[in-house]
C-alpha cells in the first residue's frame, strides 16, 4: 500500500521520534508513505472567522500536492495538522464560493482544487486500511502487562464532524493498544485540553493541566501515556519538570507517541524511537516490561 503523507513542520525537528518510528513501523506493515512534494505549514490552527479565507489557503495548497501525486488520500500523524487540513477541506466542500475564491488566490498553481482529497489520520489508516486484525498478526513483541492511558486531547475528536471517534468517549486508541498486546487504561481526562499554546505566555496553566491529566492517568493505573500531538507531547512531557517543582507529590510519567509503541510491538530497531528527545525517560519502564 502506498499513500500520500503530509508530515508537517514539527515532525522534521522536535518530533523526529514521531516520524522515524512511523516510517519504520509502516515498513513492517508493507505501507509506503509518499511524502508530499513542496508541502508547506498547514497553518497550525483552523481559523474560526467565517470570512478569513486567506488562512485556509495553506491547508488547501497541501491538498493540491496530493493531486500532483495522482492520489486522492493523504495521511497525517500530528493531531493538529489533521484537524486543520480536514476542517479546511470540509469547509471548501460545503462552500463552493469559498473554494472558488481560494483557487483564485492560488492562481499560479497548475491545478485547481476540487475538494476531492480525503484527509486521514494514521490511526484511521491502521484500523480501516491495514486492519487491526492484520496488525495484530504482525506483532512480534506484544506490549504485555504495559498499562497504557490513551490521551486524545482536543483535536483528534473535535468537532464531531471531522473527529476520528466519539468526541466524548473515544475508544479507537484503546483498541490500538489492545491490538498491540498492551493493557488499555481508561481515564476521565483523556479528552481534556493540555493547555496548548498557553505554554508560551502562561506556562502555569499548562503546569496545572499536566498535573491533573497525568495524576488522573496514574490514579487509574496507567504506567505510560500515549499521545498523537507534538504540542501535547511537549506539554505533558517537558513541563513535568516545572510540575514537580510546584506539586511536590507529583510523580513523573513517560509520554510516548502511539507510533513508538507500534514500533516496539513490531520489533523495530531502538534507534528509530529516539528516546533522547524525551524529558522523562521511557526506558526504565520499557526495560522492566522486557520491551527493549
Amino acid at each position: 500500500m502506498k499513500i500520500s503523507y503530509y508530515p508537517g513542520c514539527t515532525l522534521k525537528v522536535n518530533a523526529k521520534n514521531f516520524e522515524d518510528s512511523t516510517i519504520a513501523s509502516l515498513k513492517e506493515l508493507d505501507v509506503e508513505l509518499e511524502e508530499l512534494p513542496r508541502w508547506n505549514c498547514c497553518g497550525t490552527v483552523y481559523s474560526l472567522s467565517t470570512d478569513d479565507l486567506i488562512h485556509h489557503v495553506a491547508p488547501i495548497r497541501n491538498l493540491l500536492r496530493v493531486k500532483e501525486q495522482n492520489n486522492n488520500k493523504v495521511v497525517t500523524l500530528c493531531a493538529m495538522c489533521f484537524n486543520t487540513l480536514k476542517r479546511a477541506n470540509l469547509k471548501v466542500r460545503e462552500e463552493p464560493d469559498s473554494l472558488e475564491k481560494i483557487n483564485n488566490l492560488m492562481y499560479l498553481e497548475k491545478l485547481k482544487y476540487e475538494g476531492d482529497v480525503e484527509v486521514l489520520h494514521l490511526i484511521e489508516v491502521l484500523r480501516n486500511e491495514v486492519g487491526f486484525s492484520t496488525l495484530r498478526q504482525k506483532i512480534t513483541r506484544p506490549l504485555r502487562n504495559l498499562k497504557v492511558a490513551s490521551y486524545y486531547g482536543c483535536l483528534l475528536v473535535r468537532p464531531r464532524e471531522i473527529g476520528i471517534d466519539d468526541p466524548e468517549n473515544p475508544t479507537i486508541m484503546e483498541e490500538l493498544v489492545k491490538n498491540l498486546g498492551g493493557d488499555p487504561i481508561d481515564f476521565p481526562y483523556k479528552t481534556e485540553c493540555c493547555g496548548a499554546y498557553q505554554t508560551v505566555d502562561h506556562p502555569e496553566i499548562v503546569i496545572s493541566r499536566t498535573y491533573s491529566i497525568i495524576s488522573s492517568a496514574q490514579v487509574n493505573g496507567a504506567e505510560v501515556i500515549m499521545v498523537s500531538c507534538p504540542l501535547c507531547a511537549f506539554n505533558l512531557d517537558h513541563r513535568q519538570k516545572e510540575t514537580k517543582q510546584k506539586y511536590l507529590e507529583f510523580r513523573p510519567m513517560p509520554i510516548l507517541y502511539f507510533t513508538q509503541l507500534l514500533a516496539i510491538a513490531l520489533n523495530c530497531p531502538e534507534n528509530v524511537l529516539k528516546f533522547d528527545l524525551h524529558y522523562v525517560d521511557p526506558k526504565p519502564i520499557l526495560k522492566e516490561k522486557g520491551l527493549i
